[in-house]
């Protein structure tokens, strides 16, 4: 038997095994951080992933948020217009996305829809119920049901914005004060048009079209909103309260 001394030395236990520590956004090289890129290089130097990426956030515990960004564009074939028309439900389905991002991704998607319909629109300036006939009738011509809406003017009667605030019937709508002049107020228009469509043909005011209109005007003065007109639509003609002499 060997000395004590002598015998060999136990071999070390084997580390136990460590998994690579996950490469986060901090550690990458500085030009591919987006949000660091578009600081120092401008929003154009960025791709779209990259772009999509900020809006996200983060990525998951394998996928960088660009990854992530990268996979959803490759869903849509890199097509920026498809990836618009996805609802929140069709993006949850890419991987690496959840409710709360999808979200963020409609709503940027929306507002870029929003500002080429703003840059593409030309600025329409109401000098006749003529003008007001032409630019609703895109949004009132066939309809089988009632619709109200209202045409916001700044001071030089240019149109700021024309919005639905009810959608009724084929016997009417409730149009609600309050909500007529809450748009107003919130887009600080100068002035209103009240515009709403007869679908049975008949352009000549109900006893409550006259009443409502009387209501609005009194209510537009007191808040220095004045009604300018309320326009009858069909598609066959119009009404206007203005021209008879009705405001």
């Amino acid at each position: 038997m060997e000395p004590l001394d002598r015998l060999p030395e136990p071999s070390p236990a084997a580390a136990p095994y460590a998994a690579p520590a996950a490469s986060g956004i901090k550690s990458w090289a500085e030009d591919d951080r987006p949000r660091e890129k578009l600081q120092a290089k401008g929003r154009a130097a960025l791709s779209d992933a990259e772009l999509i990426a900020i809006l996200l956030g983060s990525g998951t515990v394998k996928l960088s948020a660009v990854d992530v960004a990268k996979l959803m564009l490759q869903g849509v074939g890199n097509d920026l217009n498809a990836l618009a028309r996805e609802s929140v439900k069709q993006l949850c389905r890419h991987p690496g996305i959840g409710e709360a991002k999808a979200i963020t991704v409609v709503a940027a998607l929306e507002l870029g829809r929003r500002r080429k319909e703003a840059d593409a629109a030309p600025r329409t300036t109401i000098t006749c119920s003529r003008d007001i006939y032409n630019l609703i009738r895109p949004n009132l011509m066939d309809l089988p049901h009632e619709e109200f809406w209202v045409i916001l003017l700044n001071r030089a009667n240019v149109v700021m914005r024309k919005t639905a605030i009810s959608r009724g019937g084929v016997a009417g709508t409730v149009a609600d004060p309050k909500m007529i002049f809450k748009e107003a107020l919130e887009q600080l228009a100068s002035s209103i048009i009240l515009v709403h469509n007869h679908p049975s043909g008949n352009r000549n005011p109900s006893a409550a079209d006259i009443q409502l209109t009387k209501k609005l005007k009194e209510a537009g003065n007191f808040l220095d909103l004045p009604i300018l007109d309320h326009l009858i639509y069909s598609d066959q003609g119009y009404y206007s309260f203005a021209d008879e002499g009705m405001l």
